[in-house]
């Protein structure tokens, strides 16, 4: 939503864009997950009396039309792309097949997952989790509001403790706010790494993708 309180901004999008394009351009495979708190977030409606699994199935519906948006802003740059969503809709996306999918993948073109798992109680993370593994990633990097993992909110603690390296056994003992416990269990059953970055610096993406960069990992070595 960038500067906006709501919605979708177009600055950063094409920022967004700007930086998929560019490691799209070093020969990456990619795939993107996308949430949707800058729309919908079903667990707040939820607490407003709206019943979870209908509040989290308004929430899968907001991430897909953020995927229909992100496809828009990539193709704009060249950048061919795929939709698929976990819950069928074929008039705007394709239905997620995992072969399809990695079929899309190494034909170049960059694929985003929509509606999460299509199930609800999972977040948007887990779904991150989940397609991580189904592709076989090398790496799941979580673009978030702050440049790497932290004791507590950097924004709201400055003696925060910032990790330049995580054991995921440590992330899920000591309850580290970076991405709900199933899907930390779920990269580390599948031995795959998260990197954590911020979403917010122009270049990031591609600076995390060569090892440079500001990031926090999260592997298996304790």
């Amino acid at each position: 939503m960038g500067e906006r309180g709501f919605g979708l901004d177009r600055v950063a999008l094409t920022r967004l864009a700007e930086d998929v394009s560019q490691v799209h351009s070093m020969g990456v495979e990619i795939c993107l997950v996308v949430g949707a708190g800058n729309i919908f977030r079903g667990l707040c409606a939820a607490a407003t009396g709206i019943e979870r699994c209908t509040a989290d199935g308004m929430g899968m519906l907001a991430t897909v039309i953020n995927a229909l948006g992100v496809q828009s802003m990539l193709e704009n740059k060249g950048v061919p792309t795929r939709v698929q969503s976990a819950v069928r809709m074929e008039a705007i996306c394709e239905p997620y097949i995992r072969r399809r999918a990695i079929h899309h993948m190494e034909q170049g073109r960059v694929v985003i997952f929509a509606a999460g798992t299509g199930n609800p109680y999972f977040t948007t993370d887990t779904a991150a989790a989940l397609r991580a593994a189904e592709m076989e990633c090398e790496v799941l990097l979580k673009g978030t509001q702050v440049d790497g993992v932290y004791s507590a909110d950097p924004n709201l603690d400055v003696n925060a403790e910032r990790y330049e390296r995580l054991s995921f056994s440590r992330v899920l003992r000591e309850e580290l706010k970076v991405m709900d416990a199933s899907a930390i269990s779920l990269a580390r059953e599948n031995r795959i790494p998260v990197l954590v970055f911020s979403i917010h610096n122009k270049g990031a993406f591609s600076a995390v993708v060569t090892g440079a960069g500001q990031y926090t990992l999260i592997d298996d070595q304790e």
